[in-house]
């Protein structure tokens, strides 16, 4: 399990997603870490301590001073029994008091007296998120080496929408393992570029054609790329997500946009990766001004958009890419025939017919498909799981196989 033996504190501040705490103890616990929970008071005003004592196996501590403690000195066992320290959700108030070292309860003295990792989850609301106290104390942990795992954007429990919800419990525990066992660096020194998101093709000023791609699986790979020790470069296409530390991001709209970027960026890559769900048509005219509603029906003619992965592929000394066919039937043949139609190195298939692993779900299940060196069909399945592991998943093989270079593009 890829946490046995680990031992995780996990500590709780006041917040709305204090709610989804217990089932990230549980996960946790699924791949074989222990794990001990300390709570601040604003916590147990969200969830009861005894739940997560159920959840967890262990008493919830709260009390800086817990007279039942070895040697009434709890927070200094705490801090020296924890592999790594992650609070979740991490309210303005907490982050505040870590960046100027208070030591004012329980959680934010022990993260003190620690010489284990921390990592925190921001949660709050999205103009909270974006006001500049709050910027500036992260800047300051994330400067003193605190690990930041950035929060997600989306419908808030306030009713706005925006940046400020932390990530769901099994994206969590993906990025505590990458923490708790980093990757050994075999992407170290390459350059990968990644496309994400959907594209958005002109109607007119005000619509648009498009797809339902959240970007969610591009964005994963572009973060996992970056901890196996790689540049990445995403190019993403109209979506809310946070960009990934240490990510270069280039924002595109239309399919034409995104093929100029690609084009500017590919011949200093190793690896590229067309995640992103782009459009096959575009309008063949953009209307100047709003087209006004004036009959029953309308028709839209459309024309073929740039195929941006046979565009890569097809180039006299193309970088090891990597394309994804999202279908909703026959999903291997489909798969197997753009692998050798366009020229890939490997092809990663899904099925979005199915919604738990369709667009703008937070897992996915995979099966990759290239040709080995002497032209024979291999292929290897991604279990469902989170779009993080699925993306170490199709990163470890690419690495695999260009390290080896036991992969072979189709001949006519």
């Amino acid at each position: 399990m890829p946490l046995s033996g680990r031992k995780i504190l996990v500590g709780i501040s006041g917040g709305i997603a204090a709610y989804k705490i217990p089932d990230l103890v549980r996960r946790l616990r699924d791949y074989g870490a222990t794990v001990r929970v300390v709570m601040t008071h604003g916590a147990k005003a969200f969830i009861t301590p005894l739940t997560l004592q159920a959840v967890s196996g262990h008493a919830v501590h709260d009390d800086l001073l817990d007279p039942d403690a070895e040697a009434a000195m709890g927070h200094i066992e705490l801090a020296k029994w924890a592999d790594l320290i992650v609070i979740a959700p991490a309210s303005a108030s907490i982050l505040a008091r870590l960046a100027h070292g208070l030591a004012d309860d329980l959680l934010s003295t022990l993260c003190l007296a620690t010489p284990a990792p921390i990592a925190v989850a921001p949660a709050m609301n999205q103009q909270m998120w974006a006001a500049a106290a709050v910027q500036d104390n992260i800047a300051t942990l994330s400067r003193r080496g605190v690990h930041i795992i950035a929060p997600a954007s989306g419908a808030q429990a306030c009713g706005d929408v925006g940046a400020g919800r932390m990530p769901e419990p099994l994206d969590l525990r993906e990025q505590i393992c990458q923490l708790l066992s980093p990757a050994e660096g075999v992407l170290q020194g390459k350059h990968v570029l990644i496309t994400a998101g959907p594209t958005r093709e002109a109607v007119d000023p005000v619509r648009y054609v498009s797809n339902h791609s959240s970007g969610k699986m591009g964005f994963a790979l572009a973060a996992v790329a970056q901890q196996m020790g790689a540049e990445v470069t995403l190019i993403a296409g109209p979506c809310h997500l946070p960009t990934p530390p240490q990510v270069k991001r280039i924002d595109v709209e239309s399919a034409e946009q995104m093929l100029k970027a690609v084009q500017d960026r590919v011949t200093a890559a190793d690896f590229f990766i067309a995640c992103a769900a782009v459009a096959d048509y575009r309008p063949t005219a953009v209307a100047d001004s709003k087209i006004k509603k004036s009959a029953s029906s309308m028709t839209l003619e459309l024309v073929r958009n740039p195929d941006i992965l046979a565009t890569v592929a097809s180039s006299s000394k193309p970088p090891f890419t990597v394309g994804f066919a999202a279908e909703t039937h026959a999903v291997a043949d489909y798969a197997q025939d753009k692998l050798k139609r366009k020229r890939l190195a490997m092809i990663a298939a899904n099925d979005v017919s199915d919604t738990s692993i369709g667009f703008n779900s937070d897992e996915n299940a995979i099966s990759l498909f290239w040709l080995d060196s002497q032209q024979q069909l291999q292929s290897k399945p991604l279990d469902k799981a989170s779009k993080q592991q699925i993306a170490r998943g199709i990163l470890e093989q690419a690495a695999r196989l260009h390290t080896s270079n036991d992969y072979s593009i189709a001949t006519d």
